[in-house]
């Protein structure tokens, strides 16, 4: 019985492209592969992104890993937590044996859904902690330095608390996938009237455009920012457009020393679009 399970998952790992080593059971608790090993276009497609995921994230273990066997990895917004059981399993519980990922997630039902599935598994270096991603900064429940922070789609302001949580923990790699940047575009519409006195106010008159628009420079402030605070940028797209529209994919690596230049700029930014007053304490910098 046993081997005919070990073949029937075999074929079904070679039919769907998943990855060597890769649990067929953890898909199917995971619900991408139904009990009776099927994959629908929807689970096909979550499946590729959080592969595709994997292939920035995996240097990125391999880098801390070098010099910290237990390096920790936070990921804010775990929702059902399909990347960091993922990560467990294609690296942390080979490769990392000492290593520990966290999921912060607000709903009660997930958090205890996450815990209990990493229970049956027998994945012992995760946890899941009911907390926002503000309120993780100043949690006890975390340690005081983590080496790598990820925030997928964590809504609107909560990828800045992830930056602000990451600064803190002074993490060495950083991977967003930011989404619903609304906090700038109703800044723009509220400083609208005073700001079409410029001409390049043109760029945001209209709604759509003020929303666009505010989402793009939400993404350039964060990328300025956290090269101020001494981080290197890389600056992509996860998947391609047809799988989704919050698509830009940031990594950042702190490799060199704070740039003065980068807070200059943002600085710079914020005036000229009058969000100043708004915004100045959440895009902080060292300089």
């Amino acid at each position: 019985m046993n081997s005919r399970r070990i073949t029937d998952d075999s074929l079904m790992a070679e039919k769907y492209d998943i990855r060597p080593g890769q649990s067929v059971e953890l898909l199917k608790e995971l619900h991408i592969l139904t009990r009776d090993g099927k994959l629908n276009q929807d689970s096909r497609r979550k499946l590729k992104q959080v592969y595709h995921l994997f292939q920035f994230i995996e240097p990125l273990l391999k880098d801390v890993l070098s010099d910290k066997p237990d390096l920790t990895l936070v990921d804010h917004g775990a929702g059902k937590s399909y990347l960091g059981f993922i990560l467990y399993d294609l690296f942390f519980k080979e490769h990392a044996k000492q290593g520990y990922i966290y999921g912060i997630e607000t709903r009660d039902e997930l958090v205890a859904s996450s815990t209990a599935l990493a229970a049956r598994l027998g994945f012992a270096g995760m946890s899941f902690l009911n907390l926002s991603v503000a309120a993780s900064i100043e949690s006890d429940a975390l340690p005081a330095q983590v080496g790598i922070v990820t925030a997928l789609h964590a809504c609107n302001t909560a990828t800045d608390d992830a930056i602000r949580f990451a600064l803190a923990k002074q993490a060495r790699h950083i991977v967003l996938v930011p989404c619903c940047q609304a906090e700038i575009a109703a800044a723009l519409r509220k400083n609208k009237a005073k700001a079409l006195a410029n001409p390049l106010a043109e760029i945001w008159r209209h709604p759509i455009h003020t929303r666009e628009f505010g989402s793009h420079m939400t993404n350039v402030m964060r990328c300025l920012q956290l090269e101020a605070h001494g981080y290197q940028l890389n600056v992509t797209e996860l998947v391609g457009w047809e799988h989704s529209m919050k698509n830009e994919l940031i990594i950042a690596s702190r490799t060199q020393k704070p740039s003065r230049k980068a807070a200059e700029r943002l600085h710079v930014l914020l005036d000229e679009l009058g969000l100043r007053e708004e915004l100045a304490e959440r895009f902080f910098t060292p300089v």
